[in-house]
């Protein structure tokens, strides 16, 4: 599909007159003096109707400049008369959300209620249930309910208010019997146990496009839809594109293009799209600063190993890698310190809960650290502890690579305690010789399932 863009004649030579985009610095190819009306000026600007293909741009007509249009000399200009703003003739009030006691309670006092001296469905009214005519014909409906809220409607009275009712009963009790409890607002609910709250901050470095923008400046009018389909989405990209470019022109009778050739220039190209993609993925990282998410710098910092980097890269490079190991080692500190803190309080859920997530894979627990965490998680598994508190730490422990030291002293008189020792009796034998049953073999690990590697210019 041609679209139109304006062009500037740049140089003439016979027959033939090179131009450029309007506002270019490169000139972008040639056309035929004959396609401009009037003939070619040098520094003159045109509409041209152009066609883009993987090879390059052609001028398909030319057309004299745009000029202003005249401003009215006939003053049939059509005039916009503004009105004066007026209120809305219908005025409409939601229902508060959620299922607070305000709307059941505050409105419904001092009238009639659905279930008590009211033409209710349920008690006060004739209702299916009692042989009477039903609730369609001898009870109220709940469409005038409805549209009562609207304001303006006629026989409603007061639009913004239900038929009040009693207060309804704050121990109702549900179909099976039991009292409903009452929920804690969402933001005071606590937190899953032993997850860390995410870190806020961006999740990806902000995208640079300053090496893209350099490269593309450097390259041939031939070489610039190539390099940009590289830039979107590699090798795959300039595929799809010469082949839906190929569908098209056999569809219009117009020649096709040699995927070969385009192929080739795109080969040559790979390796210079894929270093200014890193560098600009790199300054975005290195302008986040601390900002940035610890696995989106190790990504950035991973991604250099598949890039054949120069030099500029390198500092880059380096200057990431620092910035990594710095963050690392604080971590590293911080997470030692609070378990340090922890194991000397004797709080056994945090202990665990910091063993089993190390602030990233390479961090291990000293053999002293571990020893002392096995003991005072030992100490707190007997058969005199809260069943609650129990399962709660046989759980934290199987998480922890710590797992098959811990020797509890004894499981509590409880049949969840002890469905959970013997499913877990794999992960910590000292429950299935507590328990008198064979110590089965440890669970298999946990198999994670990889992607094939594939080519990265395929």
């Amino acid at each position: 599909m041609s679209r139109r863009i304006e062009i500037e004649i740049t140089s003439l030579n016979g027959d033939v007159a090179t131009w450029r985009a309007a506002g270019a610095k490169l000139p972008k190819g040639v056309l035929s003096a004959a396609l401009v009306p009037g003939g070619p000026v040098v520094g003159n600007i045109y509409r041209a109707d152009v066609e883009q293909y993987m090879e390059g741009i052609e001028i398909l007509s030319v057309m004299a400049p745009k000029t202003a249009s005249p401003l009215d000399p006939r003053h049939e200009r059509i005039e916009r008369i503004p009105t004066a703003k007026q209120g809305p003739d219908v005025v409409v009030t939601y229902a508060p959300k959620g299922r607070g006691g305000a709307r059941r309670e505050g409105t419904r006092e001092g009238g009639p209620g659905r279930r008590e001296g009211g033409p209710g469905r349920r008690e006060g009214g004739p209702g299916r249930g009692e042989g009477g005519p039903g609730r369609r014909e001898g009870g109220p409906s709940r469409r005038p309910a409805a549209e009562g809220r609207i304001e303006g409607a006629e026989g409603h009275g007061d639009a913004t208010k239900r038929p009040a009712g009693p207060p309804r009963s704050k121990d109702r009790v549900g179909a099976t019997g039991a009292e409903r409890p009452t929920r804690a607002p969402r933001s005071d609910r606590p937190g899953r146990p032993g997850r860390p709250e995410r870190p806020s901050g961006p999740s990806l470095p902000p995208m640079s496009t300053t090496h893209r923008n350099a490269l593309l400046a450097t390259l041939a009018p031939e070489q610039l839809p190539v390099a940009e389909q590289l830039l979107r989405g590699g090798m795959p990209a300039v595929r799809t594109a010469v082949a839906e470019q190929n569908k098209n022109a056999s569809a219009q009778g117009r020649p096709t293009i040699d995927a070969t050739t385009i192929e080739r220039i795109a080969e040559d190209l790979l390796g210079r799209t894929t270093l200014a993609l890193w560098k600009d993925r790199a300054t975005g990282a290195i302008g986040a600063g601390r900002e940035l998410r610890l696995r989106d710098l190790r990504a950035v910092v991973t991604s250099a190993k598949t890039v054949s980097l120069d030099e500029e890269a390198r500092a880059q490079l380096k200057e990431l890698q620092v910035a990594l190991t710095a963050r690392l080692e604080h971590l590293r500190t911080v997470w030692n310190e609070k378990l340090e803190a922890a194991v000397a309080a004797k709080n056994v859920k945090e202990a665990l809960s910091l063993v089993a997530r190390p602030p990233d894979m390479s961090t291990r627990v000293s053999g002293d650290m571990a020893a002392r965490v096995v003991a005072i998680t030992s100490e707190a598994l007997t058969a005199e502890q809260d069943p609650v508190l129990w399962k709660e730490i046989v759980t934290l422990t199987i998480d922890t690579s710590i797992r098959r030291n811990v020797k509890p002293a004894g499981i509590p008189d409880d049949e969840s305690c002890k469905a959970l020792a013997v499913h877990n009796a794999g992960a910590i034998p000292e429950l299935a010789k507590l328990l008198g049953m064979k110590v089965p073999p440890p669970p298999p690990p946990t198999r994670i399932v990889r992607r094939p590697a594939t080519r990265r210019a395929s």
